[in-house]
């Protein structure tokens, strides 16, 4: 079975980062920052798009693109800053990417440079089979990401689910036919998520265990 992760809101905990650095690049433009919860319901969305829903289709898009990405830098480099893993998260992603009936992926809204950054932070290098960003695909929710995933590793709609935290993921999971898992911590309302269509809600990481059920053994599959 293939488990396809957002990162943001669904792994790690970034909404200071992403937040200080919109801050950031409205004042630069001279403009008023949006609410965080504005932001907070973009989150996992490509910045173009972002963008286009923050200041209009006509406003300063690709400017404000460029400055974000450099300010997310600088605001990366504080040393003050903190992008923590969500409770359970540490423990909980390499016990699932031990399971030799499993294979994880990610399919995020990050850049692959974003992703990067965020395996070795964390020591995540050898738990993904697969890993999907923004710089090689249309945004969420478009299934693209999911697509690629399942094609690099081989998998079917049947045999993959998708884990995260927004209504784009849902909506991008069930667009591409697979299994929609929401997450409770994250950045969009539970509510929301089973109104997109997730068929559960998780309100902690390790309840995967027992959705993703025991361990199957490499004979059990071959006879399945």
């Amino acid at each position: 079975m293939l488990v396809i992760f957002d990162v943001d809101g669904t792994l790690i905990d970034s909404q200071a980062l992403i937040y200080a650095a919109q801050v950031a690049t409205f004042a630069e433009h001279g403009m008023r920052p949006p609410a965080l919860e504005t932001v907070l319901s973009l989150v996992g969305i490509s910045l173009v798009p972002t963008f286009e829903r923050l200041v209009g289709v006509d406003g300063p898009v690709e400017e404000m693109v460029a400055t974000y990405k450099r300010v997310f830098n600088r605001v990366l480099a504080d040393p003050d800053h903190d992008e923590p893993l969500f409770p359970g998260v540490f423990h909980g992603l390499p016990r699932l990417a031990a399971r030799d009936d499993l294979m994880l992926g990610i399919a995020s809204g990050k850049s692959r440079r974003g992703i990067d950054r965020v395996i070795e932070q964390h020591g995540w290098h050898s738990l993904f089979a697969t890993i999907q960003t923004a710089d090689g695909h249309p945004s969420k929710p478009h299934p693209s990401m999911v697509f690629g995933a399942m094609a690099e590793v081989g998998a079917t709609p049947e045999e993959t689910i998708l884990v995260g935290d927004t209504t784009f993921d849902v909506e991008m999971a069930r667009a591409a036919g697979v299994r929609a898992i929401g997450v409770a911590w994250g950045y969009h309302p539970a509510e929301a998520l089973a109104a997109a269509g997730a068929e559960r809600i998780l309100s902690h990481f390790g309840e995967l265990d027992a959705l993703l059920g025991p361990r199957r053994s490499a004979s059990a599959m071959r006879s399945a």
